[in-house]
């Protein structure tokens, strides 16, 4: 079993999933439009460009997202995407990436836990927690 985590946006899921690829070095690996989809005349002509489904592989992982409609779409609360990080300097450079028009709620910071660790609302409203953890020795 895997757990892969689906997020959710209000019209910004390929400008968002073209983002995390290049913040993170992914790999989208597939995207649909809801206009290219089965079934598109069932899709108001101003949401065809809208994403149905996107996969963006990291590694071996894999975050997948879509546009929901107006009518549909809430703001995630309740949950956070944990980016578990080995390298402090990676660590920097994706909070300053993730942290661009986003809202930090915990800078990043060495905590006794972790060598760099932050708390923050990226700028498609997705929370995210970056933790790098001390090396084990």
């Amino acid at each position: 079993m895997q757990l892969n985590p689906h997020l959710s946006f209000k019209g910004q899921c390929e400008e968002a999933f073209k983002f995390y690829e290049k913040c993170f070095g992914g790999k989208i690996s597939f995207m649909l439009k809801y206009g290219d989809a089965p079934m598109p005349e069932q899709t108001p002509p101003e949401w065809r460009d809208k994403i149905i489904h996107a996969t963006i592989m990291l590694g071996d992982y894999r975050l997948t997202g879509c546009d929901d409609s107006p009518e549909s779409y809430q703001k995630p609360q309740g949950f956070s995407v944990i980016l578990n990080l080995s390298d402090g300097a990676e660590a920097q450079r994706i909070f300053k990436a993730l942290a661009e028009n986003g809202t930090v709620r915990m800078p990043l910071q060495k905590t006794f836990f972790a060598t760099h660790f932050a708390v923050l609302v990226d700028r498609f409203a997705v929370p995210w927690i970056i933790n790098c953890e001390e090396p084990k020795s």
